[in-house]
């Protein structure tokens, strides 16, 4: 049985199936040291190799990974919109079925919890007669994701970040509201600011104790950093309050980013001990105005905020335009 690793995934390396299974240690040495995340899986969907670039981004070694199947509560890939992309959309089901290579942009749940932005690509891995025996899926840090930690060493740098959740501290939040706020009185460029509250976070203090609730802080934040795009900035604002500050937008997309916060907030998950703990999150979102202050603009979206507690919790409001 031979196999190929499509040389459009990884340059020009070809690598067999039947190298790997009998545990051929130059090809493991080579998958072993690229920076992307590499598995190989079975026609079953059973992982059979699972490189060091893959334990790297996702926080899971290959001993936890090893002969299970992609879908079994490990990386879990679901869309912007929070949809699991293992039930009924799994391009690697896709791959198997019709031969096909495939890309797409995709959001990874990480062994800590949170969601994590990838570019990943599947390609059929095929016997000598053309069927298909398996896939390879190569998966990499997205751009945006390169650009939140470029901007975290940056916020490093200045010393305003939160120790914490390592997002922008409150001092520094302001700061750069105030910023926007001139360009948009010299330049006239509009930006929005989202005010975040998780919902129900005292029980969940109550419940499983504060090193739990540490750890709920940091997944939001890891999580709303990867939902945002590039150029956007994410602050805390205080205890379990973010505010998200989202440039050259209109409505309909300042709308968009929210709605993508809120459902990837919903789809992460942490597990201390036997439980599962989830939390949703409450959004107000505003659009900045000429003549608009710090506190003007901040208030308005806190009070959108409280509105969509009052709705039912885990959802956007945003205010609507003159």
């Amino acid at each position: 049985m031979s196999g190929v690793w499509s040389p459009e995934m990884s340059g020009s390396h070809l690598v067999s199936w039947s190298d790997l299974r009998t545990g051929d240690e130059f090809y493991r040495d080579v998958l072993n040291h690229l920076y992307d995340g590499v598995y190989f899986l079975d026609r079953d969907r059973r992982v059979i190799f699972w490189n060091r670039g893959a334990e790297r981004i996702t926080g899971f070694t290959a001993t936890e990974v090893l002969g299970n199947r992609c879908m079994d509560n490990i990386l879990m890939h679901v869309d912007e919109q929070g949809t699991n992309l293992c039930e009924g959309l799994c391009p690697v089901a896709a791959t198997l079925a019709d031969g096909q290579s495939r890309e797409l942009e995709a959001y990874l749940h990480h062994k800590k919890g949170h969601r994590v932005p990838v570019l990943v690509r599947v390609s059929p891995i095929l016997e000598s007669d053309g069927v298909v025996s398996g896939v390879v899926q190569v998966f990499s840090d997205n751009s945006s994701k390169i650009a939140a930690v470029e901007r975290i060493n940056e916020l490093e740098r200045v010393a305003f970040l939160d120790a914490l959740t390592e997002v922008g501290n409150r001092r520094y939040t302001e700061m750069n509201i105030r910023g926007k706020l001139d360009e948009v009185r010299r330049y006239g460029w509009v930006f929005g600011v989202l005010f975040v509250d998780i919902d129900h976070f005292k029980a969940i203090n109550d419940k499983y104790g504060h090193d739990t609730g540490d750890e709920v802080l940091k997944m939001v934040a890891r999580t709303m950093v990867g939902s945002l795009r590039p150029f956007d900035f994410l602050g805390r604002w205080g205890g379990e309050e973010f505010v998200a500050l989202i440039v050259n937008v209109n409505e309909g997309t300042l709308r968009s980013v929210a709605e993508r916060c809120r459902a990837l907030v919903e789809s992460s998950s942490l597990q201390p001990d036997e439980d599962v703990v989830r939390v949703t999150v409450s959004i107000g979102a505003v659009l900045a105005r000429p003549d608009d202050t710090l506190e003007t603009v901040v208030d308005r979206a806190d009070e959108l905020m409280y509105r969509s507690k009052k709705a039912g919790r885990n959802c956007v409001i945003v205010e609507s335009g003159p």
